[in-house]
């Protein structure tokens, strides 16, 4: 479906921390740039467009560094889920992600006070860096969840744009608050069972409160991750797929259930350390262009 793009600015997410996630590899970027493209900011090329690629799909580069070629659009409207934000067209992904977010719908409709999800971002339909907001988000195989149980699953389009999630944390984070509900526990954990997830990113008293519940297996805790923000939505990252040459995996999590680092990450809110007086400034972030990108990028962007 073609639809116009408006750009809503969004909130970035915050300072980098100590306990950073592992930097990513890079797919070659050598290739020649078309002249219409040089010196353009590679967000406004991919922006631009509203459809995906009429190409196989293939995820290109990293998660904060490529492209999607044959992205599939997620159905605005579906038996356990509703697309939000619409405006903004980026509910659109690799093929693996848009089956999952169905599987885990199914899974949250079954949970008490859950009609199915809410699902915010995606991706752009053909991937690449945003207009606005994330940084990741650029291969199809990102998705924000929002906190918000859905109560029903007739929303029009101005509502989509009007209602917002709510927030589960509490004291910054360090804890969850009242909307946090048995049912948050059991969507997260499902989702971190599904082998096609590579990592999950919440804030830090949610990881620790699932610590504290979890019985038995303990296992799939090791890909909840806790990340600044992350309070109004939880992000869910999947792997690359099988034979997709092109892309770039994240290092997979560090052994362990992950419980004491996110312990640690806690007492960080509740008591900062003080400012280390010899930590490098943090350098400015630059709009990536084409040149930037893995060269298969430049053919998504031309593929009809």
């Amino acid at each position: 479906m073609v639809r116009a793009v408006l750009v809503i600015p969004l909130v970035l997410l915050g300072l980098a921390s100590c306990r950073a996630e592992p930097p990513q590899a890079t797919v070659s970027t050598q290739t020649e740039v078309p002249v219409s493209m040089q010196g353009v900011e590679a967000r406004q090329l991919f922006g631009a467009h509203a459809n995906g690629s009429r190409q196989d799909p293939v995820p290109f580069g990293g998660y904060g560094k490529g492209c999607l070629a044959g992205g599939v659009e997620l159905e605005e409207t579906g038996p356990t889920w509703q697309a939000m934000r619409l405006s903004r067209n980026r509910n659109w992904g690799h093929p693996d992600v848009i089956s999952f977010i169905k599987d885990l719908s199914v899974k949250a409709a079954a949970q008490p006070g859950w009609e199915g999800l809410y699902v915010g971002d995606i991706s752009q339909p053909r991937g690449g860096p945003m207009l606005s907001g994330h940084r990741s988000h650029q291969i199809g195989l990102d998705v924000d969840v929002w906190m918000l149980p859905p109560k029903r699953l007739n929303l029009s389009v101005q509502e989509r744009e009007n209602l917002s999630s709510i927030s589960t944390r509490r004291a910054k984070g360090a804890y969850v608050n009242e909307n946090w509900t048995p049912g948050h526990y059991e969507v997260l954990k499902a989702a971190a069972k599904d082998p096609r997830v590579a990592r999950i990113f919440v804030f830090p008293g949610a990881k620790v409160e699932m610590c504290n519940a979890a019985k038995g297996d303990r296992s799939w805790l090791r890909k909840i991750r806790p990340w600044w923000g992350h309070h109004y939505h939880f992000h869910v990252r999947l792997n690359c797929p099988k034979g997709a040459w092109a892309c770039v995996d994240q290092d997979a999590p560090p052994p362990g259930d992950g419980c004491k680092d996110a312990e640690d990450w806690v007492q960080d809110i509740l008591y900062p350390p003080p400012p280390d007086p010899n930590a490098p400034k943090p350098k400015p972030y630059r709009q990536p262009v084409m040149a930037d990108l893995p060269r298969q990028c430049v053919n998504v962007l031309q593929s009809q």
